[in-house]
């Protein structure tokens, strides 16, 4: 059983390590240029967010969450590290997460996340200690050991960045001994600390790379378990683990096929995943576009990481949890989260804490010089009020402007989409905040339910309303205001939907102008493409149509079947 000071530590870090993870992806070029370092590190260690008494479970959910390089070799020091029990413990439980980590590793190499857990390991008994002044030294060298790294690899010393992952293990340990210590607010910001190695350079060139960063699990037969290791040959940068009678393998390869073939040689194929590595590689370094103010906003808006990339916006996670596991919202799979509701699992979401929200302003605040945050509506979320407080607290300068824009889901989404295209135009940061403010007027969102259950399970409906509402085959249509969702309307089926939305668009395309339309999906993606996209597009073909998957925090809340569609409006000139 973990010490009752471990606990609240790990979690700690694994916020502290989640504010920064966009951080962590810009500066990704080693092993390849894939922008992934952050998000990979995320997912891996999200387990830690939900501890259990029994660390042998935490390990095992570690090890089968873990994805990417950094991911999986993180998860193996962890497969050692929580083997801690108290404070007592953390040097052996370093020195252990230490030798698991390198042991994962096909080729090793210095200059990387490794190079933090031999340092680790490397201090006595006695420097763990539960002294601030000890624990800050410790600190202290651990950011020494990742400012060294810029100078160990070549692609690091090219690109003139530190290695990511080393980073991103220095995050999370700052903020799990700052947690030991129950002082979680004295950090020197990341951004003074490395400074001039948290950009790349402009005459940086990733490498072309081709094929498939692969993430498998597999259940090797008697004669397998000893060709486990053969396939290395498939691919470079292999990470494995074995774990009773699974084996979790992470590799590159350019020959899935044959790497797949050979798996089903040796035994059972439980998980794949794969992930196009050229692609992510084509898309690193793209032209940044310079913005008078930084848009920060909540992934319960229906924004995808792909759209944060894209016009540069930071987005601020929910958690989602289910039985088996509890991750970011955006980096959840979603099908796997609507399979989940259809066979009557629990799922849930929760807020980021206070902790967790305050070191994502500090993170953008302390590398941007202005910063627009587009909160979901107060009525639905406590994250205005925590904003407004920090604020107040923390910003002397005024340089974080903070807007309840009493919306969420797909409201939320035009708004922000609207002033983020704005903002690529205006070299003026005041131009930009009042056409946000603005905005918040000009978005609007219908959303059409499929079935009542879910808000039900959720307790924002009663179950007998539900049951008689899903007898009656009465589809509520609710619409997201300031003051709550509000109920504007009901359907017998999906046909009167669809009716009823293109009732009310052509209600306000006769005083307005549509600037864009989002259309957004749960897990009925193809209808919703086939049947309501394509109808609005034949009806208003010149008008720009997005198509959006819901927020997942409102398609938990809202049940599969759920669709809605979203639009912003400007006056007619």
């Amino acid at each position: 059983m973990l010490d009752r000071n471990i606990c609240p530590a790990l979690v700690s870090g694994f916020e502290r390590l989640s504010a920064w993870a966009d951080l962590l992806d810009q500066i990704n070029v080693f092993p390849v240029a894939d922008s992934d370092t952050g998000r990979n590190l995320v997912i891996s260690l999200s387990p830690l967010r939900r501890l259990s008494d029994n660390p042998e479970k935490m390990i095992q959910k570690i090890l089968f969450s873990a994805c990417g390089n950094s991911g999986n070799i993180a998860a193996h020091f962890f497969s050692g590290f929580l083997t801690l029990q108290s404070p007592g413990d953390l040097f052996y439980a370093a020195k252990l997460g230490k030798e698991y980590a390198w042991k994962s590793i096909a080729n090793p190499k210095s200059g990387t996340i490794l190079n933090v857990f031999d340092v680790l390991a490397d201090f006595s008994p006695s420097d763990f200690s539960l002294d601030q002044k000890q624990l800050f030294k410790i600190i202290d060298q651990l950011a020494d050991t990742v400012w060294n790294t810029a100078e160990m690899i070549p692609e690091l010393k090219a690109a003139g960045v530190v290695d990511s992952g080393a980073l991103g293990m220095f995050i999370f340990f700052e903020g799990f001994f700052n947690g030991l210590m129950e002082n979680q607010h004295r950090f020197i910001p990341v951004t003074e600390r490395f400074k001039s190695k948290l950009t790349v350079s402009d005459t940086f060139k990733s490498k072309q790379a081709m094929g498939y960063c692969v993430d498998m699990v597999i259940v090797p037969d008697k004669n397998g378990r000893k060709m486990v290791n053969q396939l290395a040959d498939y691919g470079e940068n292999m990470v494995a683990s074995k774990d009773n009678d699974f084996v979790k393998i992470h590799i590159h390869t350019r020959n899935k096929d044959g790497l797949k073939n050979m798996v089903g040689s040796i035994g059972r194929l439980v998980d794949w995943s794969e992930e196009d590595i050229g692609q992510q590689v084509e898309s690193f370094g793209l032209l940044k576009i310079e913005r008078p103010v930084h848009i920060m906003t909540d992934a319960s808006g229906s924004l995808t990481r792909n759209d944060s990339k894209d016009f540069q916006i930071t987005l601020l996670d929910s958690y989602i949890m289910t039985g088996k596991k509890c991750c970011p919202e955006t980096l959840m799979d979603a099908s796997g989260i609507y399979s989940a509701l259809k066979n009557g699992e629990k799922v849930t979401t929760s807020q980021a804490s206070v902790f967790e929200r305050h070191q994502h302003y500090r993170s953008v605040l302390s590398r941007y010089d202005r910063v627009l945050y587009l909160c979901t509506g107060s009525v639905y979320t406590g994250n205005y009020d925590a904003a407004r407080a920090w604020k107040k607290a923390n910003d002397p300068d005024d340089r974080f402007t903070v807007i309840d824009t009493g919306a969420a889901s797909g409201r939320l989404a035009a708004m922000v989409l609207a002033t983020a295209r704005y903002a690529e135009n205006s070299g003026d940061h005041q131009s930009v905040i009042d056409y946000a403010r603005s905005a918040v007027e000009n978005a609007h969102e219908y959303i059409f339910l499929d079935r009542l259950q879910y808000l039900a399970a959720g307790g924002r409906l009663s179950k007998s309303s539900a049951f008689i509402g899903d007898m009656l085959h009465v589809k509520p249509i609710i619409s997201p205001q300031a003051t709550g969702a509000k109920k504007v309307g009901t359907a017998g089926n999906a046909k009167a939907q669809i009716r009823f939305a293109m009732e009310k668009l052509s209600r306000f395309y006769e005083k307005k102008k549509f600037l864009f339309i989002i259309v957004e999906y749960s897990d009925n993606r193809q209808w919703v493409e086939d049947c309501v996209k394509r109808k609005i597009q034949h009806i208003y073909p010149l008008t720009e149509i997005i198509l959006q998957p819901l927020s997942l925090t409102s398609g938990v809340h809202m049940g599969p079947g759920t669709w809605a569609v979203a639009f912003m409006t400007e006056n007619k000139k």
